[in-house]
């Protein structure tokens, strides 16, 4: 009798003979936005057209976010055209930004998650980059900057009067994530 009541803690306490069910995230909402310098002048072009979705397996989410190049607008539709030139946007139409998260990241406030992002026809890594997070209820908001180059996807720079932009394109992120 007492070895059956000491086998109950220890029944309890392994882990389950069934693998844990997956779970799934879903992009609710984003905004994406690009900044351009030049000396004469500075430009944004925003975006609200991606796509996402996460599954999460064995501790690990896997993310895949898309968003079309052509749903950039900066309030100027020649230079969204030409934007949409340099960076070859009708041979490769979208970006597509992947990432994998321990499943527990979700629970914390910053995240630094290593990022694959493929753009104008070139696919890139950045290592750590950190994302802020905010959690209520199912929702998680996702805010961060990528701090991508013009170089990095080897795109010359376009000019004004001459003048190249600067390198930077930095791309502030922000979306929200819904846990399924």
């Amino acid at each position: 009798m007492n070895a059956k009541l000491l086998m109950v803690p220890l029944l309890l306490s392994l882990p389950p003979l069934a693998p844990a069910a997956d779970s799934q995230w879903l992009l609710e909402q984003s905004t994406l936005t690009y900044h351009v310098s030049h000396r004469l002048h500075q430009t944004e072009g925003i975006s609200h057209a991606a796509r996402g979705k996460g599954t999460c397996h064995d501790g690990q989410c896997d993310f895949l976010i898309a968003v079309p190049v052509k749903s950039f607008d900066s309030g100027d539709s020649n230079r969204d055209i030409h934007m949409v030139q340099v960076t070859r946007g009708a041979q490769f139409p979208m970006v597509t930004v992947r990432t994998r998260l321990p499943e527990a990241a979700s629970t914390s406030a910053t995240v630094h998650a290593d990022l694959e992002i493929q753009f104008a026809g070139q696919t890139v890594q950045y290592k750590q980059v950190p994302f802020q997070l905010v959690t209520h209820g199912t929702e998680t908001r996702i805010s961060g900057t990528i701090p991508a180059t013009l170089p990095d996807f080897k795109i010359d720079p376009p000019t004004l009067l001459t003048q190249p932009v600067k390198n930077e394109i930095p791309i502030r992120v922000e979306m929200t994530w819904r846990s399924q």
